[in-house]
């Protein structure tokens, strides 16, 4: 059985298409590596690509995506909706088949070496790459933003697992890179029909497992944090789903609409960034259908799609976006 990784690098530009599809390229150009999907946002000026491939393939062309980002992105100019620290912002490896979680933290110290000595890029370990508890939380290491990197390089706290430790002109350009191994994640928006972000802001407080102002929210493995879209005049409740078996996408969409119809809000549909597994769906289908014992995965899939509003932004279509089906 043919050994499977994947990897879904968060580059800081959602604007540029030449720029995207350089770093496009360069992935595709590796043997024994397969691209999935690319998906870009505007207002989050960020672009998530996913790519699978054996664990030296799928390294190398995480290499080359860093290395491109890094010649094409300057970070003292970028501006966007979405934290983050440096032109490629994190780069997670994944265990798909024939991995161990292992591996993966091994592929993520042996690209961290690599862009630190070679790129000069400073670089963090996160999630279960991490070498220290603080850096596990992605959020942590991200905290300040790059307009806070050259104060978070100066403390002895916050120095890099690789790469420079001071802020010189290359990482004025690129900034920090956060590298990890983690399980799969489902980032997930659910659009409110409000421009008013402190709204999302608030309910996002509310469901986000770590809560707000010291109270502990409702939703367990998950991440939120409230977004305005100015191109489309919404705003978004904005996840990322750890576990989806804890803390199925039926349940945060419900839990987020069931905040905002108590704030006088609607809620317009929801979003799927990068791509699902089958099963999320699947689950999402059988809650909203009644479970029905004749129905088949496309009834499911398309009933998920439904009543999750999965195609009021952008088309949703399961060929596209189902990992599965993908690979």
């Amino acid at each position: 059985m043919q050994r499977i990784v994947e990897c879904v690098p968060n580059f800081s530009d959602g604007r540029n298409p030449d720029t995207i599809n350089q770093i496009k390229e360069e992935i595709e150009c590796v043997s024994n590596v397969k691209l999935l999907n690319v998906e870009s946002d505007w207002d989050y000026n960020r672009t998530v690509i996913t790519f699978v491939g054996t664990p030296e393939g799928v390294k190398d062309a995480a290499f080359k995506a860093i290395a491109k980002a890094a010649e094409l992105i300057n970070m003292s100019k970028q501006k966007g909706e979405h934290p983050r620290i440096g032109a490629t912002d994190v780069c997670p490896f994944v265990p798909v088949s024939n991995v161990t979680m292992e591996t993966c933290v091994e592929l993520a110290s042996e690209l961290g070496k690599e862009v630190g000595d070679r790129l000069g890029i400073p670089v963090y370990l996160y999630a279960e790459a991490a070498r220290t508890a603080e850096r596990k939380d992605l959020s942590n290491i991200r905290k300040g933003e790059y307009e806070g990197l050259k104060e978070k390089l100066s403390c002895e706290d916050w120095k890099p697992d690789y790469g420079p430790g001071v802020f010189d002109e290359t990482v004025k350009r690129t900034g920090a890179t956060v590298i990890g191994a983690r399980n799969f994640l489902i980032a997930y928006n659910v659009n409110l029909e409000t421009g008013d972000v402190r709204i999302a802001n608030r309910i996002a407080g509310i469901i986000r497992e770590s809560g707000s102002k010291g109270i502990p929210g409702k939703l367990k493995c998950v991440k939120a944090m409230g977004v305005e879209l100015r191109k489309h005049g919404i705003t978004q409740v904005s996840m990322n789903l750890t576990n989806f078996n804890v803390t199925p996408i039926h349940v945060a969409y419900n839990a987020v609409k069931e905040q905002a119809s108590l704030l006088g809000i609607k809620v317009t549909g929801s979003e799927i960034i990068g791509l699902v597994p089958k099963k999320a769906l699947i689950d999402a289908g059988r809650f909203y259908l009644n479970d029905p014992p004749q129905a088949s995965e496309e009834e499911l899939i398309n009933g998920a799609i439904s009543n999750l509003g999965l195609s009021q932004l952008t088309k949703f279509i399961p060929d596209k976006k189902v990992i599965e089906y993908l690979i």
